[in-house]
């Protein structure tokens, strides 16, 4: 195995605002805390030993409703530590979160769980008198059931079908008999192939429930290495979170905080999401619906369900489970129960994030450092040898197709295909005439620049004419870079993205985790290409 480095900047595939992050861009220094590098992680230490969130109640709390979610699974010793060790003060988590997709979903949720695992171990060195637990938050209360209710399998969808309602997590797990069924028929009947079967008929056929299935299945791939899964659709958890549930329906806090903040991030960045007044949902079996506060009374939306002020405040104080936070209050949910120093997620995630600073400071919540996930393009050697037989380099890979193809062919073409000089000159040439045209005839230069227009056109529509002729006459370089491209970026996109692991431990088998393990560096901040 090898492992090739190109920056996130170069790929084409990140956003402004996290090409800046990575470049500590000082415009967006006032929306993060700490940066994630060593010397980032020592300040936040700091910063958590400092701050009085971290009592002995909530880290108790926490212990005995993480051994209550484990009470039906068999965990390793690793994580049973892991969960103990969270009752001492000098324990701390790294935490990555992801939705309930079934069979993991896309593969970046693997690259998610290795970054987080090998952060901790990272940092457990650099710092030993601390402890530092992984922690994979499940987004049991999502109700986005479109979004995770498939995989992809070698180009072909794996769905399940089903009607669906309220939190994901709580669905159950009716009908995978068939997905199971679809599945096996695309896997064949290698030991690997079958070692995926009896992991997908286990986790999705044995399990009542999303959430329970989920859980076998990470704790499975993960557990050995110490992860902890955490659900916090859990009424102890929720009922540490009721102080800022209670501000939320009263006094609209981080409507207003996070209202502020994006108006200053959105002169530079695209905005992620958009606050609500309430940002809070209800939840019960087969319902989550907004909290709505209108005509003096919080309403639940698409219900006849009302409340009063002191009503919601005794729901609240009564049945805590059944206020569920949105994606502007899951973040400070999370960081309410755990004693954590880092988030870690894609660009699209972190981006929300950056909005939350300042409603942050003003529920007295340390802001965690924000770490962007590792990302990987999986590439055989024989993929690396075409690529250097096509005189490819790995990072001109992450072009755009008809760019590569056009850049290629240009460097490949035995006549020189790039019209620039002819330009040049003929620039410089209208340059005189423009100068003419001022000691003559002042109206004249309106005729000039038309026709210095009209022949750059001309030379730009011959540039690409002979471009296209070339691209015919080398059609057999032009189809074999395609290919490998497509290979390798499926549907013109990031392979992580759309591919699931299943694919690559058809042919990896267990070897397929542990190498992700070894290559991949969470403190690296570049994209690795992993050869083998």
């Amino acid at each position: 195995m090898k492992v090739h480095s190109i920056p996130f900047q170069k790929t084409g595939y990140f956003s402004k605002l996290m090409n800046d992050y990575l470049d500590k861009k000082s415009e967006l220094s006032s929306f993060y805390g700490n940066y994630p590098d060593l010397e980032g992680f020592k300040n936040q230490l700091k910063l958590r030993e400092n701050s009085n969130v971290d009592s002995d109640l909530s880290r108790s709390t926490l212990v005995k409703a993480l051994k209550n979610q484990y009470s039906k699974f068999s965990i390793s010793e690793l994580t049973n530590s892991n969960i103990n060790a969270l009752n001492q003060q000098n324990s701390y988590t790294i935490t990555t979160g992801h939705q309930l997709n079934i069979f993991t979903g896309p593969l970046y949720f693997l690259y998610k769980i290795v970054s987080t695992i090998n952060l901790t171990k990272q940092l457990t060195k650099e710092f030993p008198e601390n402890n530092f637990v992984p922690v994979y938050w499940m987004a049991t209360e999502d109700h986005d059931f479109d979004e995770i209710n498939y995989f992809n399998f070698k180009g072909k969808k794996v769905v399940w079908n089903r009607e669906s309602s309220g939190a994901v997590g709580r669905l159950k797990t009716n009908g995978f008999d068939e997905v199971f069924s679809e599945f096996s028929k695309h896997l064949g009947s290698t030991r690997n192939a079958n070692y995926l079967k009896s992991l997908f008929e286990e986790a999705y056929l044995n399990h009542e429930n999303l959430t329970d299935a989920t859980r076998y299945l990470v704790n499975k791939l993960f557990g050995e290495f110490g992860l902890v899964i955490i659900d916090g659709d859990d009424k102890s958890l929720k009922k540490q979170f009721t102080p800022i549930v209670k501000d939320e329906l009263l006094n609209a806090t981080s409507f207003n905080k996070v209202t502020a903040t994006s108006a200053k991030l959105g002169e530079n960045y695209k905005i992620q999401v958009n606050p609500r007044e309430i940002n809070l949902f209800y939840l019960t079996n087969n319902l989550r619906e907004r909290i709505i506060f209108e005509d003096n009374s919080f309403k639940i939306n698409s219900t006849d369900i009302t409340f009063t002020k002191d009503e919601i405040v005794m729901e609240l104080e009564n049945n805590p489970e059944k206020f569920s936070p949105n994606v502007i209050m899951r973040p400070v949910y999370q960081e309410t129960i755990l004693p954590n120093l880092c988030y870690i997620g894609g660009g699209g995630e972190l981006a929300y994030w950056f909005q939350l600073k300042d409603y942050f400071k003003a529920i007295h919540t340390p802001f965690p450092i924000l770490l962007l996930r590792n990302s990987a393009l999986l590439i055989t050697e024989k993929q690396v040898e075409k690529a250097q037989k096509l005189h490819v380099s790995l990072e001109e890979l992450f072009l755009k197709q008809a760019d590569l193809i056009d850049k290629k062919v240009k460097e490949i073409s035995e006549i020189n295909i790039d019209f620039s000089n002819q330009k040049l000159f003929l620039q410089e040439q209208f340059i005189a005439l423009k100068a003419l045209a001022k000691q003559t005839d002042v109206s004249f230069i309106g005729a000039v620049n038309a026709q210095e227009n009209k022949q750059l056109k001309g030379l730009n529509n011959l540039e690409k004419r002979l471009l296209k002729a070339q691209k015919r006459k080398l059609s057999d370089e032009v189809s074999r870079l395609t290919i490998l491209q497509n290979d390798l970026f499926p549907s013109k996109s990031l392979e992580e993205r759309t591919r699931n692991f299943s694919e690559f431990y058809l042919e990896l088998g267990e070897d397929l985790i542990p190498m992700l393990f070894d290559a991949l560096n969470p403190l690296d901040l570049t994209f690795s290409v992993i050869e083998y």
